[in-house]
């Protein structure tokens, strides 16, 4: 007699392709209702940032380009299912940017890394010719001091042959090997869809998975002592 199989509870997948722009905000206290699970993505501007969320979501229009890059400093939500969310994070870096707008949004970066309790992890952009400049250094370590999970794509692999790009890659997780398992790295080409499925397999698990962070997660805003300066 043929005994069944015990069965096994599995998350269900996202359906990425069925992502809506949900809304924008100026800042972190016009964000939508800080419940549910939801991923940011982050990157310096022209890092591939808009590119790698069209082609996760399959819409080549979802995720806009602003025609001046770094001028765009809106935080945009979009709804992939029941409580579930992709986040757009301001492009940061671009030298045009006037200081005085940069630094508002390095503490509008830092404030929503910190503080969002719905956050469960950072998708991190980077030019994989051009990996880890200052300010992707810095969001890292604003990630680790709350325990959030981050995911390096290096970007536009399609740009560097086979060896290059995996030396690399190879080399920065190395370079990232003291954070453990808070960071991962993978390639990914928005152009050939390089890496998809990795990108899709880590989104699943953070948005699907609430036991993602531990007890020493985000900060709540109302328990920082340094929320109101």
């Amino acid at each position: 007699m043929h005994t069944p199989a015990p069965e096994t509870t599995q998350t269900p997948r996202i359906d990425f392709r069925s992502a809506v722009f949900l809304q924008s905000a100026s800042q972190l206290e016009n964000s939508p209702d800080d419940s549910g699970s939801e991923v940011a993505f982050a990157g310096r501007s022209n890092s591939g940032k808009s590119s790698a969320i069209n082609t996760l979501t399959g819409n080549k229009k979802l995720a806009r380009t602003s025609r001046t890059p770094g001028r765009t400093q809106l935080i945009n939500y979009f709804d992939v299912g029941p409580d579930r969310r992709l986040v757009d994070l301001p492009g940061y870096g671009y030298a045009k940017v006037p200081l005085a707008m940069k630094e508002k949004w390095n503490r509008e970066l830092e404030r929503y890394l910190q503080h969002r309790q719905s956050l469960r992890g950072l998708v991190l952009l980077m030019d994989i010719r051009h990996p880890m400049r200052d300010q992707d250094d810095q969001m890292i370590n604003w990630a680790a001091t709350a325990s959030m999970p981050v995911h390096i794509l290096l970007t536009k692999a399609d740009k560097l042959k086979r060896g290059p790009a995996q030396n690399t890659l190879l080399k920065l997780q190395g370079q990232l090997a003291s954070f453990g398992g808070l960071i991962s790295v993978q390639l990914f080409s928005a152009l050939k869809k390089q890496g998809l499925d990795s990108l899709e397999k880590t989104l699943n698990r953070w948005l699907g998975d609430d036991s993602v962070f531990d007890e020493e997660g985000p900060i709540p805003l109302d328990e920082d002592p340094s929320a109101g300066d």
